[in-house]
């Protein structure tokens, strides 16, 4: 995919008024996305757990039903487990919106053609999932609003962003997972 929008400036653009909302980011770069533009101890990185960004969030969003989870996650590696929409649907934690960044590629493991790239609907998915509230965007124009909605608490809701298949500075948080993990909770719930 040659065309598309720019991966970093769509997370950037998103997470300019994201104040206490929770944030779970997909293995690989939304990690690098996010730690570049907004990193925060509210933000919770997963490293070396490939296809579970989604179900992290949905299990945050069903423990915390009073605050905005945001997943943030590429294609594939939400079609890794896309079972987990069929959950999200059953469940239907409105708190929850996931923000996938579909470049079309399997960026992590060598840049190999996703399943998107074959004609896979991710929104389409989420819908038949039970997801009623999922729509791709191509436009920038459309992010003020999909920002506003990913905190609205009226989801659950996926926004599909179709994004260009290129490379950005890579910014990682500490490799600890431990580290990770305490700072979020203690951001979360305080010390403990």
């Amino acid at each position: 995919m040659s065309e598309g929008l720019s991966r970093r400036a769509v997370v950037a653009k998103l997470l300019e008024r994201i104040d206490d909302a929770l944030i779970v980011t997909g293995l690989g770069s939304p990690v690098s996305d996010v730690m570049a533009t907004r990193d925060r101890p509210l933000n919770f990185y997963l490293l070396g757990a490939m296809g579970l960004g989604t179900s992290v969030g949905l299990g945050l969003a069903l423990s915390q039903p009073e605050r905005a989870v945001i997943v943030i996650t590429g294609d594939a590696e939400l079609m890794m487990n896309s079972g987990a929409l069929a959950t999200i649907g059953v469940k239907a934690p409105r708190n929850l919106s996931i923000v996938v960044l579909d470049n079309e590629r399997f960026g992590e493991t060598g840049e190999q053609i996703s399943h998107t790239a074959a004609g896979i609907d991710i929104a389409g998915i989420a819908r038949a999932s039970g997801i009623l509230e999922a729509e791709a965007i191509r436009d920038m124009d459309r992010l003020p609003a999909i920002r506003q909605r990913l905190t609205a608490r009226t989801g659950p809701f996926v926004a599909v962003f179709k994004v260009r298949a290129e490379r950005s500075p890579v910014v990682m948080p500490p490799k600890s997972g431990v580290v990770l993990k305490s700072r979020f909770r203690e951001a979360l719930l305080g010390q403990y």
